[in-house]
């Protein structure tokens, strides 16, 4: 079985659509061991329990350097001896410790076709607010495994989705979510399973 531990800091929308596909069978050979957050209040860790996963927080702030939050994290991960993270919506840059222990075994779900819109302070609802501002007719979703960089690694799967007229930034999300995110992240989750795309 391919044992999975999802970092998460909000809502846990992707994880939700994670669990669905393990629990329809899509996703075969497969299961996640514990849910991170770095937020106490995340609902992620709610949707951790109502599935009977272990969830757990290790916030920054709860660390007087970020040296030491950064191995707290890599403890938190190597506890549960995962063979793949899964970074869905994680609002933390992940440190060099994490991605040395886990080289080539990190994906991430990025809401843009990257290159674009991606990179420093492109995440979450900036994301769809820059997206809109740039008048851009196509935008969509991005699987790529984690390197040293910020949204730099090398690209598993994406997704095209249609920016409309009338788009709000929290509209335009919801469509990325429910279009590309949500189809694509547990595609290529359910490939690694079946040995289909190769990590480590």
């Amino acid at each position: 079985m391919l044992r999975i531990a999802v970092c998460v800091s909000g809502g846990g929308t992707n994880l939700e659509a994670i669990f669905k596909n393990i629990e329809n069978g899509t996703i075969e050979n497969a299961g996640i061991v514990r849910v991170i957050s770095n937020n106490k209040n995340a609902y992620a860790l709610t949707r951790a329990d109502d599935h009977n996963t272990e969830g757990i927080c290790i916030s920054p702030k709860d660390f007087e350097t970020r040296d030491e939050f950064n191995e707290a994290l890599l403890r938190g991960l190597k506890e549960a001896d995962p063979d793949l993270v899964v970074l869905a919506g994680f609002l933390v840059n992940v440190p060099e410790c994490v991605i040395r222990e886990f080289k080539n075994r990190i994906i991430n779900i990025h809401p843009s076709l990257i290159p674009s819109f991606c990179g420093k302070g492109y995440y979450g609802l900036k994301v769809h607010e820059a997206v809109l501002a740039r008048g851009v007719k196509v935008t969509g979703a991005t699987v790529h495994f984690v390197d040293e960089g910020i949204d730099t690694g090398k690209i598993l799967a994406q997704k095209a989705v249609s920016v409309m007229d009338g788009d709000t930034p929290e509209v335009l999300q919801r469509r990325v979510m429910e279009q590309a995110e949500w189809i694509i992240l547990p595609d290529i989750i359910s490939k690694i399973a079946s040995g289909e795309i190769k990590i480590g």
